[in-house]
């Protein structure tokens, strides 16, 4: 039985690493950490764990923790994990960090998009991005796995094989995603009061999101050349979901066929990637609760642009469920287990 603690167990991510592992037949949560929460018990903060979790919030003291813990997940702001990380602690347990701090290589890129000091760059190179249809064997082996941001999730994976392949010109590439507005966590903050968000919708991060460069960095690594992209993200009324839309001109002519066999190429044998049927385009609704990442494309051979499209929970595989799916590699478990969750609908 893996032993598991949670920091940060009282935030939306943090809540759905509890409802994944709570079913999960390998791993039992030690720790309960919450820094808002400290000594509330964990079904008064979150009422739908009313007799299925017995425990009080700990505090997100990770040396101690680190001493009863198999693992951490750190569902932390930016700056926690790496201000906090040590050695000491790494040698007693293996750390899946759901922040962005170790998922950008150049320490002065991550410094500039989310403006704090880097506390702990000296892991930045040791950490493995923890895209696991892509990194499966580095994960493995890790004992620090950078948890990769939702908006990303969903981006990379639409994109990676045709950028792989060399199919698309990169320079051309433009993202634009929606997304539910459980993304900006269950901080209270104005713009995303009810009456903000209801009946509205809106762009924000304009040409300044901080997951551009883990996107860009992703997919440089694909197609073997530096990218740049326009990534405009936006807010809609929905509690869960990404949708990702994704523009990029084509380098040579193609057909259908020869696209989808591209994309079965890389995910025919993935659980948790569904390359869809012709002409269906990717849904939220149809992703659900679940962590499964449902992908599909057009050609729009009139502009010689592909139209690619990519649905996620932004909850599950965006952020709580590859993150079991790492822990799973992690220690050679099989990497559904915990995961098999069915798309809710209605």
């Amino acid at each position: 039985m893996i032993k598991v603690g949670i920091i940060g167990a009282t935030g939306y991510a943090g809540g759905e690493l509890v409802r994944i592992l709570t079913g999960h037949k390998d791993a039992e949560i030690v720790w309960y950490g919450s820094r808002s929460y400290i000594d509330k018990k964990y079904a008064d903060v979150y009422q739908n764990m009313f007799q299925i979790v017995d425990a009080t919030c700990l505090d997100d003291n990770m040396e101690e923790l680190a001493k009863q813990a198999d693992v951490i997940f750190t569902a932390t702001p930016q700056g926690f994990c790496a201000s906090m990380m040590n050695d000491k602690i790494l040698s007693e347990t293996k750390i899946i960090d759901l922040s962005a701090d170790y998922r950008i290589k150049d320490v002065a890129t991550y410094e500039k998009w989310y403006g704090i000091e880097h506390k702990s760059p000296q892991y930045i190179e040791e950490a493995v991005y923890g895209l696991c249809e892509i990194n499966r064997e580095d994960v493995k082996n890790a004992r620090l796995v950078a948890n990769p941001g939702c908006y990303t999730t969903c981006s990379i994976l639409t994109a990676y094989p045709l950028a792989k392949e060399g199919i698309i010109d990169m320079n051309t590439l433009i993202v634009d995603a929606k997304s539910g507005t459980s993304g900006a966590g269950r901080g209270a903050k104005v713009p995303n009061l009810f009456c903000e968000v209801n009946e509205n919708m809106k762009a924000y991060g304009v040409a300044s999101h901080r997951h551009t460069p883990e996107i860009e960095e992703q997919l440089g690594y694909a197609s073997g050349e530096k990218v740049l992209i326009n990534f405009t993200p936006h807010l809609v009324p929905m509690n869960r979901g990404i949708l990702a839309t994704e523009y990029a001109t084509l380098k040579k002519d193609v057909t259908y066929e020869e696209v989808k066999a591209i994309y079965d190429k890389y995910y025919k044998d993935e659980k948790f990637v569904r390359v869809l049927e012709k002409d269906v385009c990717p849904e939220t609704k149809w992703v659900e609760g679940s962590n499964y990442v449902d992908i599909n494309f057009k050609i729009d051979s009139r502009t010689n642009r592909i139209i690619m499209m990519g649905a996620i929970d932004n909850l599950v595989k965006g952020a709580a469920g590859q993150a079991v799916q790492n822990m799973n590699l992690m220690f050679g478990l099989p990497e559904t287990e915990g995961l098999e969750l069915v798309p809710m609908f209605p």
